[in-house]
């Protein structure tokens, strides 16, 4: 498993392929299974292959989303945040299960993070993307995962170069 994890990286450039249906699909229910806070599960998945709907999305936060416009694939994570206090946390764990699932079915990914953040204007990107999507207003925006085939390789991490510092047993 740690070899699997060490070739996940973060992809900002993807070929210019569909993700077939089928691969979709397996990542949706691969999410599915993901744990929540008292089994609450608060998420709700939005997944978009438009290209017009991605484009906007693109433009939510400038730069740091541009690479959304590239992708076959975006995924909204988005929760309902009067089910339960921890709902970053439960969005963030079904999130992190789309990487590895699109990972392990040969697609690249990236997290576009959207809460706490703001558009080049100055707007929230949560409002930004609620009205994109026609997300009701009860529901805060996570992220969006962002997918495809990948269009750029990376090296693995390096076994050596990880940074066993942060690691403590016991105490800090």
């Amino acid at each position: 498993m740690l070899e699997f994890y060490k070739t996940r990286r973060s992809i900002r450039k993807f070929q210019d392929k569909a993700v077939e249906q089928e691969k979709i699909e397996e990542i949706l229910k691969s999410a599915l299974t993901a744990p929540s806070s008292k089994g609450k599960r608060p998420w709700e998945l939005i997944a978009v292959t438009d290209k017009e709907i991605l484009g906007k999305l693109a433009e939510v936060r400038g730069a740091s989303s541009g690479l959304i416009a590239g992708a076959a694939l975006g995924i909204a994570v988005i929760a309902d945040s009067e089910t339960t206090d921890v709902w970053t946390e439960d969005a963030s764990i079904i999130a992190v299960m789309m990487q590895l699932s699109a990972h392990s079915l040969g697609l690249g990914s990236c997290w576009v993070q959207i809460r706490e953040r703001f558009t080049p204007g100055g707007k929230s990107a949560d409002a930004c993307v609620k009205d994109v999507l026609n997300i009701p207003e009860k529901y805060k925006v996570e992220c969006i995962i962002a997918m495809g085939y990948p269009g750029e390789g990376k090296e693995p991490h390096k076994e050596e170069k990880l940074p066993y510092e942060k690691i403590h047993y016991n105490r800090f």
